[in-house]
């Protein structure tokens, strides 16, 4: 058991509510609503969380409460008329037979949020201050916006309670509306609710007062705030407390939710939500600060990744709730597995932010190692035993590989596993050799853990050969044989080295690198963060818009970030045409993909990045002889239907991930659980 375990599973009073530990998970926006509500995929989500063990989980990051704050972006939830509430009592049902506690966060977005969605109606703030990361410029509100606002919160506050929740938050963190009239960044109003900090505060007293009448009382009610803006011109520390002690003191509130940061533009919204480049717990000091001058119970989240850290944050009184959402994408069963004693099977969150990421691009959060999460209808996170036990045979130790092994043994198949490197891993080890990426190592680490404690029979260093694996005389052949770094299909790819090459350590190029990033995922970026560290004279050029254009919102200002910093020159709209040695130099040849016109680098190296190509020599030599020449039914697969080939002799053969062709680590893993939980 960690220590002060014992901190997280003391029971929680909030007015009329009994929290049964002190775990909980924050409201957040993943994607999962459909018509504005909180329907069978969103609650499937949280009610996992619930079966886990969680005390707390709130829904509904950025629920909106007026038709001029649209749930549209990111598939959020509208709480603007009556017809959300059976949909909560259904969701309540839910997450209450389980034992665990739900509410909701509230909000009006302000200009944090897109005019051209749904009703076209135009954003409205303290002050028409646009706001770079909406680019939205909003329109000053007048009394009667703010009177009709006010209104909605309480009316929302109402469906909230009717429809059986435990209580709700309204969202004064992230730059919403009620900050933007706190935040003298934005809010230059002269009348009763500018100027002075108090008087900034008045559309947040006047939110609070309504919901409580509202709800006669009877309703835990909260607020999320940030404890500093971390802005120049934003709210200070000094600020944040005054705010969260004034609230309190007013009876308004039951609770504070406190996190750190404001997200205003690209850089300030990565550091609101800290990914695996920021320590662990970075703004816990922020909470514990608030706690120390109010009487209510304050919550916390931000990057606390691990159960050790989250029973010292409670234990040593810093906050009374830890908020592990992440973690719980992760793993939703982690409190379960901390009371049965099984710490060492617990999946970590490792801060690589491709949950959020996808949400900001308009698809749906997913964790980049547990590919069970937000598919909950169709995916288990617990696996089942097979009524029939099978020999698999699995090519490769990478995350495909891995997870393969991991389901057919949880299964209860008998599961050879050949690897041809030294150790198990394989492009994340690359991946992970890249500063601040090293977190990603966390996720073959628990693989490898979970596969050794399941009996797999683990062959390192050892080649996959036709032979060798016809020999193991399987039922099963699972090739997840990775892919090998493509150098590009240009004249003169003999000449240059790949991302992969450099990473893997051992290749110290100096003088100047021209590194050619035709993918723009986080290796080209990671890759030219490398050699600027080690002292080379970097040039990252891309045919995209912009450096690392696919990574998403968490990940790529924090690459941008440390590229400029090591002064990596950043060239976009090139492509790479040839690349021809002069004397002992080498000459890139480019054209600019807008106006067509080519120009030359002499460098010292040139670097790329074109992806992989599947290792697949294995595969095709085995095609042949397998009982389904190698082809998944993808109609079955689709459906989460059992492969139809398994009931014909001889051994069926599938290949996934890389071996099948280069995506990423979701998909690799998805690839296997997908296929491999009905064998």
């Amino acid at each position: 058991m960690i220590a002060n375990a014992d901190a997280l599973f003391r029971p929680l009073k909030i007015g009329n509510v009994t929290i049964r530990n002190r775990v909980m998970s924050t409201s957040h926006a993943p994607g999962y609503g459909r018509d504005g509500k909180p329907q069978e995929r969103y609650q499937l989500y949280h009610e996992e969380k619930a079966k886990g063990g969680i005390g707390l989980t709130m829904f509904g990051g950025s629920s909106s409460v007026s038709p001029d704050s649209p749930a549209a972006p990111w598939n959020q939830i509208s709480v603007a008329d009556d017809t959300v509430i059976p949909y909560f009592r259904q969701f309540a049902e839910r997450i209450h037979r389980h034992g665990a506690k739900l509410m909701i966060q509230l909000t009006h977005m302000g200009r944090r949020t897109r005019w051209d969605t749904e009703n076209w109606l135009p954003t409205v703030s303290a002050s028409p201050r646009r706001e770079p990361a909406s680019r939205s410029i909003p329109r000053e509100m007048e009394k009667e916006d703010i009177d009709r606002v006010i209104a909605d919160f309480a009316e929302a506050a109402r469906r909230a309670q009717e429809g059986g929740l435990d209580g709700c938050e309204i969202s004064a963190a992230h730059g919403h509306l009620i900050d933007q009239f706190w935040s003298p960044s934005v809010n230059q109003r002269t009348d009763g609710y500018g100027g002075s900090l108090l008087d900034r505060m008045r559309l947040g007293f006047e939110v609070l007062e309504a919901m409580r009448k509202a709800t006669e009382g009877k309703f835990v009610i909260g607020m999320r705030m940030s404890g500093d803006e971390l802005l120049a011109e934003g709210l200070s520390h000094e600020d944040c407390v005054a705010i969260a002690v004034e609230h309190a003191k007013r009876g308004l509130i039951d609770f504070v939710n406190v996190m750190g940061g404001q997200a205003r533009d690209h850089l300030a919204h990565a550091i609101s939500l800290p990914n695996m480049a920021f320590p662990v717990a970075p703004f816990l000091y922020l909470a514990s600060a608030v706690k120390r001058e109010v009487d209510v119970p304050v919550f916390h989240a931000q990057r606390i990744t691990d159960l050790a850290t989250a029973a010292r944050a409670v234990a040593e009184g810093h906050i009374d709730m830890v908020a592990m959402t992440r973690a719980h994408i992760a793993d939703p069963h982690l409190v379960r597995k901390l009371s049965e004693g099984r710490e060492d099977d617990i999946r970590q969150c490792v801060g690589a932010g491709y949950c959020i990421d996808r949400i900001y691009t308009g698809a749906d959060a997913l964790c980049i190692q547990n590919a069970a999460t937000g598919r909950e209808a169709t995916m288990p996170h617990v696996i089942a035993t097979s009524d029939h036990k099978r020999r698999v045979v699995v090519i490769g130790g990478g995350p495909a590989g891995l997870e393969a092994a991991r389901v057919c043994a949880e299964r209860g198949h008998a599961v050879v596993l050949f690897e041809r490197e030294p150790s198990l891993g394989g492009q994340i080890n690359i991946a992970a050799r890249a500063g601040w990426r090293e977190a990603l190592s966390g996720i073959p680490r628990w693989l490898a853990d979970q596969v050794r404690k399941r009996g797999v029979d683990i062959r390192l260093a050892t080649e996959a050969t036709g032979a060798a694996v016809l020999a193991e005389d399987p039922d099963i052949v699972i090739v997840a044989s990775g892919g090998r770094p493509n150098p590009g299909f240009m004249t003169g790819a003999d000449l240059v080295v790949t991302t992969a090459d450099v990473l893997r350590g051992g290749m110290e190029l100096a003088g100047s690198v021209l590194l050619y990033d035709g993918m723009g995922q986080h290796n080209g970026a990671s890759c030219a963060e490398y050699l600027a560290r080690r002292g080379a004279l970097v040039e990252l050029v891309t045919p995209d818009r912009m450096a690392a254009e696919e990574v998403g919102t968490t990940n790529q200002p924090v690459h941008l970030r440390e590229l400029y910093k090591l002064g990596v020159i950043m060239t976009a709209n090139l492509d790479l045409l040839e690349v021809r040695r002069e004397d002992n130099r080498l000459v890139a040849v480019l054209k600019n993909t807008m106006s067509l016109i080519e120009e030359e680098r002499a460098v010292d190296h040139v670097v790329v990045d074109f992806g992989t190509l599947p290792v697949d020599a294995t595969y095709h030599a085995l095609k042949e002889q397998s009982s389904n020449r190698g082809q998944i039914d993808i109609a079955a697969l689709i459906a989460g239907h059992r492969q139809p080939h398994l009931n014909q002799p001889g051994f069926a053969l599938y290949r996934i991930g890389d071996a099948a062709a280069g995506r990423n680590i979701h998909a690799a893993i998805y690839d296997a659980l997908r296929l491999c939980k009905d064998f």
